[in-house]
């Protein structure tokens, strides 16, 4: 599994500069007036405690099938702590979950998911929204959530950049 994971890793890794200037563009605004003038501030940061972002990047050849959904693992046979775990227990502020192109060198369509309305949600609904599905490995149970088929406001941005 560790094997596994660190060729995730070092697969989505490639994509850590675009992920974080994506993150930016949500995590920071333009200043205003007073701000600008009275000191010495262009850009602001929305807040000044952490923000913790969850990013995941999917392959191109996923895109066409699940462009509108993400998913979140939700269960490993060894019992180990999942991510949608981690989730419900309070941990992250935001989720980025990106596709990449296809030569796997840019991102072309991500969800920015607004995690503590997604874990409210999750907690408040019986059963629990989105549909268990295998991965293909057997390595782990993934929960699958439909961007169309949520609440307002848990997805904040949908952004799809492939060529018209």
């Amino acid at each position: 599994m560790a094997d596994g994971w660190a060729s995730d890793k070092r697969w989505s890794d490639r994509f850590i500069p675009q992920l974080k200037r994506i993150a930016g563009g949500y995590l920071m605004e333009v200043a205003n007036e007073e701000e600008d003038q009275t000191h010495n501030t262009d850009l602001i940061v929305l807040s000044m405690r952490a923000k913790r972002v969850a990013c995941r990047v999917r392959q191109y050849r996923y895109l066409a099938r699940y462009g509108d959904e993400f998913t979140i693992r939700c269960n490993r046979p060894s019992g180990v702590e999942t991510e949608l775990d981690k989730i419900l227990a309070g941990w992250g502020d935001y989720l980025l979950y990106a596709f990449a192109d296809q030569s796997e060198r840019t991102l072309v369509r991500w969800h920015w998911v607004d995690l503590c309305r997604l874990r409210l949600w999750c907690l408040m609904s019986d059963p629990m929204p989105g549909i268990v599905k295998p991965n293909g490995d057997g390595s782990s149970l993934f929960r699958v959530f439909s961007t169309r088929a949520m609440p307002p406001r848990i997805v904040l941005a949908t952004v799809d950049r492939r060529a018209a």
